[in-house]
């Protein structure tokens, strides 16, 4: 079965780092953003084997909504 999950991915001196809101803990990293998104998709659904169907379907139906802003620092 395919799910869509929500990754969230930063970008900082060592590399880049990954995580999903959905799926509490899970998280990776790699050295490049093409090697981040296959860790994070490895880490997923990895993750998601270990739920049970119920838990899985709770986890993945939060609406997750994402904005960016524009602020003015004094």
């Amino acid at each position: 079965m395919s799910y869509k999950v929500s990754v969230v991915i930063e970008k900082d001196e060592h590399g880049f780092y990954a995580y999903t809101p959905e799926l509490e803990g899970c998280k990776s990293q790699g050295d490049t953003f093409e090697e981040v998104i296959a860790n994070i998709k490895e880490a997923i659904e990895l993750y998601l084997e270990t739920l049970p169907e119920d838990e899985r379907k709770r986890s993945l139906s939060r609406e997750i909504l994402t904005t960016t802003l524009e602020v003015d620092v004094a």
